[in-house]
């Protein structure tokens, strides 16, 4: 996900699309780089991304951090980065890319999903909104970008499922841009205040145990019909994260909870 000023919205690399713009791409086993684009990659998990991909594969959050997560936190940015961690092979290949394809491949995550479109997240300050931009942008030695068949940007997320994806990597781009400047103070971005509100965001297994079994509760009241919700579904546990982040990093209100 880019963060995308308007002034620099044109000179970023690939096609920009257009509502109405169409480009041409299949993919299938026939076509020589097939699965290739799995090899390799710097592919960032969004929060939405860890849900389904825990669920898929039977695990907690925390067990799929520690197993198929590299952390990174880059310089001149205040919160962490997450990568899926490619195998350790000569070709570096996708942890879940096996002999007949991907072996997630209901659940993949948002990046594989778009693919070969690449989005960016537009901030416009003047309206404080912010919403998807698409570039088209298929490496050189994909064959796909060659085939006949024509989609736009809402054919094409609405063929590989990825509507409910963007629209979660969406809700977690307003989030993050709020991160663009250092909110830590002397902690850092490594302190005990960051470490809560990357579980928040990340972890929501241990969020969901830090809400329910300690003091939290008796110091929030949390809407009823929220903490019915938040106690099995892990969506609603996510976006009730992205509000305690908000609310526990900058101070700003939220409806789903208040002091007691």
């Amino acid at each position: 996900m880019k963060y995308v000023d308007i002034e620099n919205l044109d000179q970023l690399p690939g096609r920009r699309l257009a509502a109405a713009d169409k480009f041409s791409f299949q993919c299938h086993p026939q076509i020589a780089c097939y699965n290739l684009c799995c090899r390799n990659l710097n592919l960032f998990l969004y929060p939405y991304d860890v849900v389904r991909l825990k669920n898929r594969l039977n695990l907690t959050s925390d067990q799929l951090l520690d197993r198929y997560v590299a952390i990174v936190l880059r310089d001149s940015n205040f919160f962490p980065e997450v990568l899926l961690a490619m195998s350790d092979t000569s070709e570096r290949t996708c942890p879940f890319l096996s002999d007949d394809g991907c072996r997630v491949y209901p659940d993949r995550p948002d990046t594989c999903r778009t693919f070969p479109v690449e989005q960016g997240a537009l901030y416009d300050a003047g309206g404080d909104t912010t919403r998807l931009v698409h570039f088209f942008r298929p490496p050189d030695f994909c064959e796909g970008q060659h085939e006949s068949k024509l989609w736009t940007t809402a054919s094409w997320i609405k063929d590989q499922d990825a509507v409910i994806y963007n629209k979660m990597t969406l809700h977690w781009s307003r989030l993050k841009r709020l991160f663009q400047k250092n909110p830590w103070g002397r902690e850092g971005p490594e302190g005990p205040k960051a470490k809560m509100a990357f579980m928040a965001i990340y972890n929501i297994d241990r969020f969901r145990d830090f809400l329910l079994s300690s003091t939290f509760l008796k110091r929030y009241k949390v809407k009823s019909a929220i903490l019915k919700k938040i106690r099995s579904d892990d969506v609603e546990l996510m976006k009730f994260g992205f509000q305690w982040v908000r609310f526990y990093v900058w101070g700003l209100k939220s409806k789903y909870f208040r002091l007691r």
